[in-house]
């Protein structure tokens, strides 16, 4: 019996930075596989960051590849001296706020609970799920710039710094929309044990 061999990981800090100024120098030199493995590094990243802007799933998924194609268009504006994540985030940002200010409104009623199907669910399933969507209602009711914010600092893990980067204000701001959002959540949550 031989020995596994060790489970690659990607590079972190640095190594993957630069990792991902390769691919994109790449990409736009006309290398579709090396655009396809930024894709499906940050597929994940940009339908969550889609998702806080327009809530929905559907519209996350759309939003967030109308943002691939248009950096895929962009690439020449990529500077690779700067990490690449920050730089399509903005894009997926943009992209999410365009599509909510052009989707139509179309009021979508809850089907009844007692319209559903299925069977009882677990409680610890039912309790996920129910925090799930007291979360996503609290953040609903968040400004829009505050909610990217928040869930790109406490979700994705961005720096205040490249926060600031992906939405084209100051860090100071970034920190300020950060607190605020998170001093609201907790009103809004309070009630939850």
């Amino acid at each position: 019996m031989q020995p596994e061999p060790p489970s690659v990981q990607p590079p972190e800090g640095p190594a993957r930075i630069e990792d991902e100024a390769e691919l994109a120098t790449r990409a736009r030199a006309g290398d579709r596989a090396a655009f396809g493995r930024l894709v499906e590094r940050f597929a994940p990243q940009a339908r969550r960051v889609a998702r806080a802007v327009l809530q929905d799933p559907h519209d996350a998924d759309d939003a967030a590849q109308d943002a691939f194609l248009a950096a895929l268009v962009k690439l020449d504006q990529y500077d690779p001296r700067r990490p690449f994540g920050p730089w399509l985030m903005r894009i997926v940002a943009n992209a999410a706020t365009d599509r909510r200010r052009r989707r139509t409104v179309r009021q979508v009623e809850p089907l009844a609970p007692e319209l559903t199907g299925g069977g009882p669910r677990p409680d610890r399933e039912a309790e996920q799920s129910a925090l799930g969507d007291r979360l996503r209602a609290a953040l609903a009711e968040l400004p829009n710039r505050r909610r990217i914010a928040v869930v790109l600092f406490d979700v994705e893990g961005y720096s205040h710094a490249e926060i600031a980067q992906i939405l084209g204000i100051p860090e100071g701001t970034v920190r300020s929309e950060v607190f605020h959002a998170r001093r609201r959540l907790r009103e809004l949550l309070a009630d939850w044990r």
